[in-house]
């Protein structure tokens, strides 16, 4: 991990938001993280020069408390805590080209320049700022944006500000901003995300105060030691510094703008969505390609009371390394892997830009079903009959890979299109349509039963075919678990053959024949859930089997349910309701019927239009959110949905399920 000379070709500038030293990572940090790293790995998997950034936000008020409380100068605080955030993205195969930090004497005269040459402009200018102020969050707000008189994002106390500042004209600019969003409709994305910061822009940008009465700790204004520079101010520049603007002008040439920038949803309309483009516009510098606004993990508060935003008044905050190395326990796995199996669940289980509910029930179900019963299955079945027949060495291929080379071709279109959009969970579902049609090969072949009647040849080709396709998703699998995906090299001799992990041999019929397999051995042993129920914090139970205790219905009862099968005609979000959509259901009759489902926080409309779905068909009208629904959607799932009710096999809409 070290900074990386962009070369003299235009490089692939990715980042993540630099967070703020309030605390060690959380899972929220790692899920940006990790999908960066993932999008960054891609690109370098097509042999593209790529210049990956994080690091630390470190200036502020609440570091300043913080380091107080614990009875530690400011700059100690911070190293300590950055080097956690380093040591966290070691842990998780995180592999940066820059960790920015924004108490680096670099970047704060990027950040002094950059001030004074907008003051210079008439872009900044003195004033007073009367109003409110979030410490916790770092951000002022008007009366309007309050909630019951708190701050919107973190429901924490405001305080009320009135003191001499500076401000930024970002009302100079909205216009501005707007056209290039409307312009550009890559710009910001998910779309939902999009509309939030237009509509953020409509209610009409105020000008942005960028500077605090002076504080010891933080940035001091240029020319005015009575101000320090607001710390969000401060921490939106890392990415021009990063870029090496206004120290390396061949760098900075090489590298702006960045090709894809990621972050939670809350900070892109106040901050990344409008404040940052303004600031670019002000600088004449051109505008990111793409910011991409996550969704939030979610997660069970220690009352019980449901799920939420992971906070640390809510006892709810996920250590994503602790969740790894439960799994590790649970499974026999060993560490590095368990922590790829945490990256793969995030985000495999989730559509990326919504919000998800994490659960160490669902990571070891996936654990189970994706990794060790498909992916680990491809090895753990063919790997051992090549000592059988073919001295532990790769057989040679036979002529029957027709289909899977069709298949592999589009898989991999699907893949690279996802990934092109950070739809991750689309990119693995096509991979493991893959994975499992080489499953499907063994069962169909049997090479074990060719073997045992003397066939060698056939048996040799089923087995090539089998382990080119554990091949081929290795190559897919790398991005996100890149220890589990080199280790499957490894097992299959191609490390030791100095055959390199490439795009483009992401295609069937590439894995050498003669090559003396690894050792082989279990990478994802299942987990025994039986054996880890009634773990403190982590049990397992069956879901029917609690239902059942609760509450028991007769026949009767049940068959006056009446469910049918219902195909989605269309999908679309309900206005001001996060987790609500509006679908259109053919289901056999006349006229389509109209059903609200809280399916929003799993599923964006699109994903559902042509899903065959099971409908409650006989339930009593109801008006949510001033919409009438004419029944319910089923989907696995206590608070949140997880899956919906599907059927193995096409039914035409109407059919009676019993």
């Amino acid at each position: 991990m070290s900074d990386t000379d962009p070369g003299q070709m235009k490089c692939f500038y990715i980042t993540t938001p630099i967070y703020y030293v309030s605390g060690p990572p959380h899972i929220g940090h790692c899920y940006t993280t990790v999908a960066a790293d993932t999008i960054a790995r891609y690109h370098r998997l097509h042999g593209e020069r790529v210049l990956f950034a994080t690091g630390t936000d470190e200036h502020g008020q609440k570091v300043a408390r913080s380091a107080r409380e614990q009875g530690l100068e400011p700059q100690v605080f911070v190293d300590r805590l950055a080097e956690t955030y380093k040591a966290a993205w070691r842990s998780f195969h995180v592999e940066y080209d820059r960790f920015v930090r924004t108490t680096e004497p670099g970047h704060k005269r990027v950040v002094q320049k950059i001030f004074a040459r907008l003051r210079d402009r008439g872009d900044i200018y003195a004033g007073i700022y009367e109003g409110w102020y979030c410490v916790a969050c770092e951000a002022y707000f008007r009366e309007d944006e309050l909630e019951r008189g708190r701050c919107p994002d973190c429901n924490r106390t405001v305080e009320t500000v009135a003191e001499r500042s500076y401000f930024f004209r970002t009302s100079k600019y909205a216009d501005a901003v707007a056209e290039h969003i409307e312009a550009h409709p890559e710009f910001i994305q998910p779309e939902q995300r999009r509309n939030e910061v237009l509509a953020f822009i409509h209610r009409g940008l105020l000008d942005a105060c960028v500077s605090r009465q002076r504080s010891p700790w933080g940035i001091p204004v240029p020319d005015d030691a009575t101000q320090s520079i607001y710390v969000w101010f401060d921490a939106l520049i890392n990415y021009l510094t990063v870029a090496g603007y206004l120290q390396d002008e061949d760098k900075f040439a090489q590298t702006w703008p960045p090709d894809l920038q990621l972050m939670g949803k809350d900070i892109l309309p106040r901050f990344h969505g409008t404040l940052w483009p303004a600031v670019l516009l002000a600088l004449e510098l051109p505008l990111p390609k793409r910011l991409f606004a996550h969704g939030w993990w979610l997660a069970a508060t220690n009352d019980d009371s449901g799920l939420a935003k992971m906070s640390k008044s809510l006892g709810n905050v996920i250590d994503p390394l602790a969740s790894a190395e439960g799994l590790a326990e649970m499974s026999g796995a060993s560490e590095s892997i368990a922590i790829d199996a945490v990256r793969y669940y995030l985000l495999r289980e989730v559509t990326f830009g919504l919000d998800g509910a994490f659960s160490m029930e669902n990571l070891l179900a996936r654990f189970n079903a994706d990794l060790a019963n498909d992916l680990g299955n491809l090895l753990n079945r063919s790997l051992p009959l090549l000592s059988r027949g073919f001295e532990r060495r790769i057989p040679s291929p036979g002529g029957l890979t027709g289909a899977l080379a069709e298949l592999t071709e589009q898989v991999r279109g699907r893949y690279e299109e996802a990934i092109e959009v950070c739809d991750f969970r689309r990119a693995l579902e096509a991979l493991w349509e893959l994975i499992r049609a080489g499953n499907k090969l063994m069962d169909e072949r049997q090479p074990w039963n060719l073997l045992r009647e003397g066939n060698r040849e056939e048996a040799g080709a089923a087995l090539y075919d089998v382990l080119d396709v554990a091949r081929t998703a290795a190559i897919g699998l790398w991005p996100v678990m890149p220890e589990a995906a080199e280790e499957i090299w490894r097992q299959l001799g191609l490390a030791g053959a100095g055959q390199p992990l490439r795009w483009e041999d992401f295609r069937m019929g590439a894995l050498p024949a003669g090559v003396e397999v690894g050792k082989p051995s279990p990478i994802f042993p299942r987990v025994d859930l039986a054996k880890v129920r009634g773990r403190a914090g982590q049990e397992v139970k069956p879901p029917a089997a609690e239902v059942l205790e609760q509450k028991l219905i007769t026949l009767k009862q049940f068959q006056e349910l009446d469910l049918r099968v219902a195909k989605v005609l269309a999908a679309e979000p309900i206005a001001g309701a996060d987790k609500l959509l509006k679908l259109s259901l053919d289901v056999g009759e006349e006229q389509p019927r109209q059903v609200v489902a809280g399916l929003a926080t799993r599923y964006r409309p699109e994903e559902l239009v042509g899903r065959t779905v099971v409908l409650v068909a006989n339930l009593e009208p109801a008006t949510i959110r001033g919409v009438e629904s004419q029944g319910m959607v089923l989907a696995a799932g206590e608070r949140e949905p997880l899956s919906l009710v599907v059927l193995d096999s096409e039914c035409p809409p109407g059919t009676k399920v019993r």
